[in-house]
């Protein structure tokens, strides 16, 4: 008996063991994510540590962390039993930016110029409340039955919603939140921040400062077989260069997020693994690129800083709107960007107008028509920095519906044969949330 007890115990050892061995380098992600995640959740949208614990950091392997928050000092750190411990920092105007040991958190920064002005106007141009319009065509019931089924019933956590906005003609016609936010909440919209950046090349190439079909502007590839790769191939993703993006294992996504110093150099030292536009590929770290390319189009840090407000954010007045920035300064295009869910759907307005924003052009009408446009080897689901429905994605849309989407489910929805913004913010996938099921019910409410 006592053989089999120390065989059993010599086994439980070899067990722990491994599982040590096999997680320890996952450590650094587990306590980075957490890290940057009550952070930004606690010092963007007020939000607590345990409300951001049992929300944001509902996702694999994070509850290992130990979180603690510095209210004075404005930083966040996490750790896994004590070992690889992190540290997100907030700074105002540039979010929270997770650092190593190697960050002068004395260094002084520059942050962004923002103009957040009132106007006097209606929402979606200003910030007075919509009188209540009333359209014949819509049906109610319906609407507010699709809406309200997004939502978990009480003591069901499934769903996992957070806010839906629907807004047809430029009035909202339907707006729900979950227990704990509001209209003013700030909720991370992840990916649909790729969206963001891409616009802006769009607003540049409209202000003749950049031609997207020209070889991307990267010195460190003028002598190889990148020099090839153009602007336009990096926003449809198909530039051929070799990228990892998987978030349940250490990869390029994942290293790039949570240990890069400057995120925007992880992609351009990658090698060609495909010829130029005829090999999709999904890759933050292309995005992150971008961001970086902008950043060189400045003569200074500062006006890359202020061209990302001046020219859209602000432009359309999404002034909850904050994008976070890498230890560089670059603003991780990729995935950090926060604002009401109002504000994003400004954004959606603005793409539903094609670029005019109460009269004014930001971009030419044709890059509306660009972004929903299949890339090569997509199967119809991707455009420039935008998701697609030509494949028939969502079979009871309609095909010329594009979105703005990020991780747990984050959409905003562009329908132009419907004059549709759809704003749906939360914490499930496409695999748990029926997303078709909820553009169903929506569209339905609307008499032909």
């Amino acid at each position: 008996m006592k053989k089999l007890f120390k065989l059993v115990g010599f086994a439980s050892f070899i067990g722990i063991l491994y599982y040590g061995f096999i997680t320890y380098p996952k450590l650094d992600l587990i306590s980075g994510f957490s890290a940057k995640s009550i952070a930004s959740g606690h010092f963007i949208d007020q939000r607590s540590m345990e409300m951001i614990e049992k929300g944001d950091n509902d996702i694999k392997m994070i509850d290992l962390a130990t979180n603690t928050i510095d209210e004075n000092g404005q930083f966040a750190t996490a750790s896994v039993y004590g070992l690889k411990e992190r540290k997100a920092i907030y700074r105002e105007g540039l979010g929270a930016t997770l650092i190593d040991d190697n960050f002068d958190i004395n260094k002084p920064y520059d942050t962004p110029k923002r103009n957040k002005t009132t106007n006097n106007l209606i929402f979606p141009y200003g910030d007075i409340e919509q009188k209540d319009t009333v359209f014949s065509e819509v049906d109610y019931a319906k609407l507010n039955a699709a809406v309200a089924n997004a939502f978990d019933e009480k003591g069901i956590v499934d769903k996992r919603t957070r806010s839906l906005l629907v807004i047809y003609k430029d009035k909202i016609i339907a707006e729900k939140y979950d227990t704990g936010f509001n209209k003013d909440s700030k909720i991370l919209g992840w990916s649909m921040t790729k969206s963001i950046t891409a616009t802006l090349f769009g607003i540049l190439q409209k202000q003749g400062k950049y031609d997207i079909n020209k070889p991307a502007p990267i010195v460190e590839w003028k002598n190889d077989n990148r020099k090839i790769i153009t602007t336009n191939d990096l926003l449809h993703m198909n530039s051929g260069l070799a990228w990892e993006e998987n978030y349940s294992a250490i990869s390029d996504a994942t290293k790039m997020l949570f240990q890069a110093e400057n995120m925007g150099r992880v992609q351009l030292e990658k090698e060609v693994a495909f010829k130029p536009n005829t090999h999709w590929n999904y890759s933050s770290g292309t995005t992150n690129l971008l961001s970086y390319i902008l950043r060189n189009q400045f003569k200074s840090h500062q006006e890359y800083l202020d061209f990302w407000y001046s020219a859209l954010i602000d432009k359309i007045g999404m002034k909850s709107m904050i994008v976070e920035t890498d230890m560089a300064g670059n603003f991780v295009g990729s995935s950090y960007s926060w604002a009401t869910t109002r504000d994003w759907a400004k954004f959606g307005l603005l793409y539903l107008h094609e670029g005019n924003w109460n009269g004014e052009q930001l971009f030419d009408k044709s890059w509306a028509k660009y972004v929903a446009t299949p890339t090569n080897d997509s199967k119809g689901d991707y455009g420039a920095h935008f998701w697609l429905n030509a494949g028939g994605r969502y079979p009871d849309a309609p095909k010329d519906l594009y979105s703005a989407n990020g991780f747990q489910g984050q959409k905003v929805f562009i329908i132009p044969s419907h004059d549709l913004v759809i704003v749906r913010m939360g914490l499930t996938e496409d695999a748990k949330f029926d997303v078709n099921g909820m553009l169903k019910g929506i569209l339905g409410s609307l008499k032909k």
